[in-house]
């Protein structure tokens, strides 16, 4: 699968998930980031870490998956981002995010507008707009943006209505989970009950081009203004559900660049979000063939 001539970058937290038995990388828009290179697509950075030996690991793994380290520069004053993460029952996750991280400190330059205004795809979400000054590089690297992905990403206390309204403004690709549509319903009084009904009311009222509402196990529907599909989650063992939508994320948009129908994007979505779910950590280590593999042996088990 090639996609060298395209090119997406993501914008927000590089960190480390601390799991209750080991440490991992993380940070939704750096796993998209991660998940797409695998897809030979040309994938950027931009954050922030710290001048500690924390951020130069992270510095390193980019460095390792190929993902230019020059748009995620070392902050001498605050350290590399870390986010505590707790398994609860049913394999949900609670993550306590450390406050003031480098992350935070994000500064805007005209290498990244550049960056951004050349890309196919600018990926963010809304955890990166809690401190101020990451949120206004993000709006000015909105306007430079051609098409810009809102991976919603909501995570209390760090998001308030007033801002997530103006990103929700900014995006033509909505994607969330249906807690968050939920509490998106209850914000603008949508149909709480009826998935389809909020999710075109807020197309309407946003101007949104395309969403995705992920159900985890249950799997996922994409809607536009001309269409509409729903997608099976493959059956697998759930080791953890770290990162397994920002690589549902990846694969989507990885597929849209080559210029797939909108139900085969969802499906190979669910693919690899399935398969990621199987691993440990929100990145772990695969090959396309090995994901092929996984598809082939798991096609027989879905109930389209």
């Amino acid at each position: 699968m090639k996609n060298e001539s395209k090119s997406v970058v993501c914008f927000g937290e590089v960190l480390w998930d601390v799991l209750p038995n080991q440490v991992k990388p993380g940070g939704a828009p750096m796993n998209v980031a991660y998940h797409l290179r695998k897809f030979g697509v040309d994938s950027h950075m931009i954050s922030r870490v710290g001048a500690d030996e924390m951020g130069l690991r992270l510095l390193n793994l980019l460095d390792q998956w190929q993902i230019p380290a020059g748009y995620c520069p070392r902050d001498t004053e605050h350290v590399t981002g870390q986010v505590i993460a707790k398994i609860l029952p049913g394999n949900e996750m609670e993550y306590t995010i450390q406050h003031h991280a480098a992350w935070d400190y994000i500064c805007c330059s005209e290498e990244q507008e550049s960056l951004v205004a050349k890309a196919d795809a600018f990926v963010f979400g809304s955890l990166a707009a809690r401190g101020e000054t990451s949120r206004e590089t993000l709006f000015r690297l909105l306007e430079k943006a051609q098409y810009k992905v809102f991976d919603i990403n909501l995570r209390a206390p760090f998001y308030n209505s007033e801002i997530v309204e103006q990103l929700l403004e900014k995006c033509n690709l909505l994607k969330m989970n249906e807690n968050e549509l939920y509490l998106l319903s209850q914000w603008y009084l949508l149909s709480a009950d009826n998935e389809a009904a909020s999710v075109r009311t807020l197309q309407e009222r946003f101007g949104i081009d395309e969403v995705i509402v992920t159900r985890g196990g249950d799997g996922a529907s994409y809607y536009s203004a001309s269409e509409t599909c729903s997608i099976a989650a493959y059956p697998v063992e759930v080791q953890d559900t770290v990162g397994s939508g920002d690589s549902f994320l990846a694969a989507f948009l990885a597929q849209k660049l080559q210029g797939a129908a909108p139900y085969d994007r969802m499906k190979y979505a669910s693919a690899l979000g399935s398969f990621v779910a199987s691993r440990d950590g929100a990145c772990p280590a695969y090959t396309l063939d090995q994901l092929k593999l996984f598809i082939a042996q798991k096609e027989e088990e879905v109930v389209w």
